[in-house]
């Protein structure tokens, strides 16, 4: 089986020391292919290191997470218009609200997330959207610009349906992750992840964080890794009754098609 996943924090000080036998390991569990999220201005830049060191394996987003939306400036912008035009990313993102931790004030958050979603309008480039506790001001903020994107993902995934549903409206992505093995936080997602359409699901670790919960035995560093994604798969195929090589199979194909991996 391959996967592929749509979602991995490589720049992340987690792995700062053993970044090569992670990604053997990943790869000798058919994890063939990974998309590094970019975060913040240093980690889009040093994502760009990664993916020229695995040419053809890492591909990189870059953009600015709600947490840091603060720290967004037009040096910031004109980083991601640069590579967006150079064609070394296949994502704005991860940008988007995050209403839960509220790192950022609400403001900047809003600001930051509209200028990232004018560069992937002009570059017609998807966005890689992060989405938490903000569900009204996200839809509103997304409605405005979604006829004018040409792909949108909901990444990491994790609120209720009624919000599923809105956003399938829109024609976005889903990406889901091991919220769904969390038997205190995730076991929602499993009554409606079958509403998400085939071609419209992907899967993703968003390591090194959100740790299968029921992943045993349990990692001693409790470090989440790209490893474990046919983990997630497996979980996430038994809720939606099919295969997990037929789930690998349709979400290694929705992933190639929506950032044009070819």
């Amino acid at each position: 089986m391959e996967f592929i996943d749509i979602g991995a924090n490589l720049t992340h000080s987690a792995f700062r020391h053993d970044l090569p036998e992670v990604l053997q390991a990943a790869q000798d569990v058919g994890v063939s292919t990974l998309i590094v999220t970019g975060t913040d201005d240093a980690g889009n830049r040093q994502a760009q290191d990664l993916i020229q060191q695995y040419p053809g394996r890492l591909f990189a987003t870059a953009g600015v997470h709600p947490h840091h939306a603060g720290e967004y400036s037009d040096t910031s912008d004109a980083l991601l218009r640069e590579l967006a035009e150079a064609g070394r990313i296949v994502a704005i993102g991860e940008c988007g609200l995050d209403y839960n931790r509220n790192y950022s004030p609400h403001p900047a958050q809003r600001e930051t997330f509209e200028r990232q979603l004018r560069i992937a309008v002009d570059y017609q480039i998807p966005v890689f959207m992060h989405m938490r506790d903000a569900y009204d001001e996200f839809a509103q903020i997304l409605g405005d610009y979604r006829p004018h994107l040409s792909a949108a993902v909901a990444h990491c995934f994790t609120g209720e349906e009624h919000e599923l549903e809105g956003l399938l409206a829109m024609d976005l992505h889903i990406g889901i992750t091991g919220w769904i093995c969390d038997e205190r936080r995730g076991h929602h997602l499993r009554e409606f992840i079958h509403k998400i359409p085939a071609d419209r699901l992907m899967i993703e670790t968003d390591a090194p964080y959100l740790l299968p919960r029921d992943l045993k035995p349990t990692p001693k560093d409790r470090r989440n890794v790209p490893a474990y994604l046919p983990h997630i798969a497996t979980t996430m195929a038994a809720v939606l009754d099919k295969p997990v090589e037929q789930l690998a199979m349709e979400t290694t194909s929705t992933a190639r098609a929506f950032f044009r991996l070819g």
